[in-house]
Parts: C-alpha cells; sequence; structure tokens
C-alpha cells in the first residue's frame, strides 16, 4: 500500500512539474522583453492584400512580405515587386511593438514614408494597417 501512495504521488509531483514548465515557455507567438513585457513574434512570411481607397483610389493587389524582429522592433521586406511600383527586396514598412500591439508604425510607398496605424488581432496572425484616406492592408500570417 506505502508504494502504490509513493508512486502515486510522485506521479502527481511529475505531471505539476511537466505543466509548469510548459506554461512558463510561453507561447512561440510572443517575445518577452529586457523590461519584462510580452510582445508578438512577428517573425517570418506574411500574405498581404493592399486595398487603395480615398486619395488612393485604385486597384487592390496581393503582395508577401518577411518581416525581421529584433525584441521590439520589426520590420517588413517585400517579396516581389508590385503594382504601384514596389521593388521586390524593398522595405515596406518598419515599426515598434509593446504590450498593447503595435505602438509605432511607418510604411514605405514609391510616393513617400507615412506614419500610419496597426492593430494586431487575438491570436497574433492578422494585422491590419490603416493609412487614412490611401490605403488599407490587411496583413496574414502565413
Amino acid at each position: 500500500m506505502k508504494i502504490k501512495i509513493i508512486l502515486t504521488i510522485m506521479c502527481l509531483i511529475s505531471v505539476v512539474v511537466y505543466t509548469s514548465t510548459f506554461y512558463a515557455q510561453g507561447s512561440s507567438k510572443t517575445i518577452k522583453l529586457a523590461n519584462g513585457d510580452m510582445v508578438w513574434n512577428l517573425y517570418g512570411e506574411w500574405n498581404v492584400l493592399i486595398e487603395p481607397y480615398g486619395e488612393w483610389i485604385g486597384e487592390s493587389y496581393e503582395q508577401i512580405l518577411t518581416i525581421t524582429q529584433d525584441g521590439g522592433s520589426f520590420m517588413a521586406v517585400r517579396m516581389k515587386d508590385d503594382i504601384s511600383g514596389n521593388k521586390k527586396g524593398s522595405l515596406a514598412m518598419q515599426g515598434e511593438l509593446d504590450k498593447n500591439g503595435i505602438k509605432k508604425l511607418t510604411l514605405y510607398t514609391v510616393v513617400g514614408d507615412l506614419e500610419v496605424k496597426g492593430t494586431i488581432s487575438e491570436d497574433g496572425n492578422k494585422m491590419i494597417i490603416d493609412a487614412d484616406n490611401r490605403v488599407k492592408l490587411t496583413v496574414t500570417r502565413k
């Protein structure tokens, strides 16, 4: 009887240790900054739907971005030429993250740089970027 109790206790301790280790690692979709804040991990390839409107009304088109990240700072590079004249390999956007999402974001276009607003979905797989009265980008993780 003592052996069964000891084995049961050891199994329970193993489960607790394994579970706490698993949850301590956090999500692979987040990064812990030096100040302790957790921010989204945006690293990787993203599909983009670009929808010009307002002052820039025109045809919608698709793009692919590769995002690299260093802590809370990130940058996105275009993976192909697009119809608006942006070239493959050119910088598409650069920004900063905080615990609430996108803190600062600059969109780089052939007509100039734009300070824009962006939001990240609750699961970290989608961003909506809006340059007021010009263009909206729907950015989805591949």
